[in-house]
């Protein structure tokens, strides 16, 4: 079954992950916690004080990895923010420190920072994330990949559905095998319906060839961003 959980303060989901948490059998060490802190929230006050409310609602002492959600609309210095995360880090409430929807050249400054170990962005087959995964492969960080479906457009798409018939998949799963066949790269699909879920899971039993990996990567020459609003930094 699933052992991660991404969450964020904006989701307004963290008191029932933290019930969840409090109610399972699964030990809290087999659990992955992934939590994020909002762009209004990045001045170090504000940092520390949503993240203790953030610690309260999931009812943990501590997260797995904590995120810069989105790069900051108010100003507040990365610096300043980053430092204030790993202080966090190293009292032993968040276990690693990253970021989330950064563009290289704000990737690469936050990595000078402080010791950071991947960048969540959007990542599907239809649209290429390559200069930033090279880059992310060459300081041994990852990319979490969220989106990878893209939102339900991959079963549209008569090369996955088609490579999908192949294997006995569907366009999803073959999105899904693109992924984590890439090195350093995670996907971190969602669902609302258990199926969905279940199906997610399915991708371990099938690979995908080398040239059913390029034909993939030549769809991302459609440049399609899904998640794009008015406070996302320049791409």
């Amino acid at each position: 079954g699933y052992r991660h959980i991404d969450t964020a303060q904006m989701y307004g989901n963290e008191e029932a992950i933290g019930k969840a948490l409090s109610e399972t059998e699964i030990a809290r060490e087999d659990i992955w916690l992934t939590a994020k802190i909002w762009h209004t929230d990045l001045a170090p006050e504000k940092v520390i004080s949503s993240f203790e409310a953030s610690l309260q609602k999931l009812q943990t002492p501590y997260v797995d990895l904590l995120l810069i959600h989105w790069p900051s609309t108010t100003g507040a210095p990365l610096k300043s923010t980053l430092e204030t995360m790993t202080a966090i880090k190293n009292e032993g409430k968040a276990k690693h420190i990253g970021v989330s929807n950064f563009p290289l050249n704000m990737y690469n400054e936050a990595k000078d920072i402080t010791n950071i170990i991947c960048n969540q962005v959007e990542y599907h087959p239809f649209l290429g994330q390559k200069v930033l995964r090279d880059e992310l492969m060459v300081n041994n960080m990852f990319l979490t990949a969220y989106s990878p479906i893209a939102q339900g457009k991959v079963f549209k798409n008569e090369l996955l559905n088609n490579i999908g018939e192949k294997y006995g998949k569907n366009a999803a799963q073959v999105s899904l095998r693109w992924l984590n066949q890439q090195e350093n790269v995670l996907a971190i699909p969602r669902s609302s319906s258990s199926a969905h879920r279940k199906s997610n899971l399915d991708v371990y039993d099938f690979e995908l060839t080398e040239e059913e990996m390029a034909a993939i990567f030549e769809l991302n020459s459609t440049n399609e961003r899904i998640v794009d609003p008015a406070f996302a930094p320049a791409w």
